[in-house]
């Protein structure tokens, strides 16, 4: 029987965990226009991302008066973050030459032609990790999701005006990807930090 008692839910939640305290490694496409510091920027600019979430289909099969459920296939949600415009503007340009390197404004070209991660491809990898606030600097990884085969289908516009006063300029990125995995495996990509020690031993693969 659950217990009401304070104690008890202090012990079993302890900390819980804070959805401020997290990181993004964003793996650019590989090739000479993306350098390995492009990722620190994308890391530290990042105001907002999410954990990605999936949904399991349902097939509804009819049966004398009644209807079945049986699992259908499942399907992942996009995956949205939101950064904050630098003074150069280069981490909006940083997505603004992935999508066109996918598909040119003007010239409706390719240059990154082939759906996968080679050096004229136009797939990465992108990280997303929850963050404990602990001793360590930066806080520790609590777990760490790996989002596959993603590309970038949506580069936000930035709004203008006269009366936006004590604000700095901010934009979403939406990617797609095949699938998700999870667990500790993926941790070593989150910045270098170290898993933390409470951290679940539950992967999803």
């Amino acid at each position: 029987m659950a217990s009401n008692n304070v104690s008890q839910f202090l012990s079993t939640i302890n900390q819980g965990i804070k959805p401020n305290m997290f990181s993004v490694d964003i793996s650019f496409p590989g090739g000479g226009q993306f350098a390995n510091n492009d990722r620190d920027l994308t890391n530290i600019l990042c105001k907002s991302a999410a954990l990605p979430g999936s949904n399991l289909g349902v097939i509804e099969v009819p049966f004398r008066g009644r209807t079945v459920k049986i699992a259908g296939d499942r399907t992942f949600d996009t995956w949205t973050a939101t950064f904050f415009a630098d003074a150069n503007m280069e981490v909006r340009g940083l997505f603004e030459d992935w999508a066109n390197s996918i598909n040119s404004h003007e010239g409706n070209t390719a240059t990154r032609f082939l759906p996968n991660q080679s050096a004229e491809g136009y797939m990465a990898d992108l990280y997303v990790s929850q963050l404990e606030k602990d001793a360590e600097q930066g806080g520790s990884v609590i777990r760490t999701y790996q989002l596959h085969h993603c590309f970038p289908t949506n580069v936000s516009a930035i709004d203008l005006a006269y009366d936006s006063n004590d604000q700095i300029s901010e934009f979403t990125v939406e990617w797609q990807y095949s699938f998700f995995t999870a667990g500790q495996g993926q941790s070593a990509r989150a910045g270098g930090a170290p898993v933390s020690d409470g951290a679940t031993s539950r992967d999803v693969v």
